[in-house]
């Protein structure tokens, strides 16, 4: 069966339907897991004290943050092309949950780099980059609440991600791009399999990284089935209006 399949959103509601009750379970059980080893079983940094422990909602929310956006090109590029409805669905499903995700990166960020840097903002570069990622998804859903036509909100709505995606990249790459910023480089770098935090973090970390991801994806789908289901309503509205007329 291929993937388009899905783009079918009957088949969609159906396939996310018996899936979804699965994934909300998983998800809590790997937060609560997560979060608390991370919290409560881990010991205090001997330079950072306490504060440290903030990593393991700072580091998944930036971490996903950038990938909801990420998930949001991917879709908005398959309305693009193939002009697939509910990829356009996910796409708006996803630009609140990521917005969130984004300040409270944000905010974390700034309660952390309080005691390391002795203040809450400085413009780094990839602090400057995420505060900027944080505004593209605020005009991101402005646009969708603003444009009435689906489609022409699905097309600008899509162009502006694309535009954005610099800034999504900027936030990930941007401690290797420019060296004078005071943010440290990746806690967990996957791509060259090394990490910078000893194992009493680490492990809690990764578990509360796939509970921020699992838990995105449990928002998303929950959003984008509320969409469908509210497109359906308002078919079914408009053709007995029609025919009351």
């Amino acid at each position: 069966m291929s993937i388009w399949t899905y783009a079918n959103p009957q088949k969609f509601m159906g396939f996310t339907g018996k899936i979804l009750p699965f994934l909300v379970v998983l998800t809590a059980v790997t937060m609560v897991v997560g979060l608390g080893w991370g919290f409560f079983l881990t010991p205090e940094d001997a330079r950072q004290g306490a504060t440290v422990k903030i990593i393991f909602i700072h580091v998944p929310a930036a971490l996903m943050a950038i990938n909801a956006w990420l998930m949001m090109l991917v879709a908005s590029l398959i309305w693009l092309i193939r002009r697939h409805p509910v990829s356009a669905l996910c796409a708006k499903a996803a630009a609140p949950v990521g917005a969130i995700l984004t300040l409270v990166a944000l905010l974390t960020g700034a309660i952390w780099g309080k005691p390391m840097w002795g203040t809450y903002w400085v413009w780094d570069p990839r602090l400057t980059s995420f505060l900027i990622l944080f505004l593209f998804y605020l005009g991101y859903m402005a646009l969708w609440s603003a444009l009435e036509d689906r489609e022409t909100a699905s097309d600008l709505t899509s162009i502006t991600c694309l535009v954005g995606s610099v800034f999504a990249i900027l936030s990930r790459y941007a401690v290797k791009f420019w060296d004078q910023g005071l943010h440290q480089g990746t806690s967990v770098p996957v791509a060259t399999g090394g990490r910078t935090i000893s194992d009493v973090f680490f492990y809690p970390l990764i578990l509360s990284m796939l509970g921020f991801a699992l838990l995105f994806v449990s928002l998303v789908l929950i959003r984008a089935r509320t969409a469908i289901r509210a497109e359906r309503l308002a078919a079914i509205l408009r053709r007995e209006g029609g025919q009351n007329a």
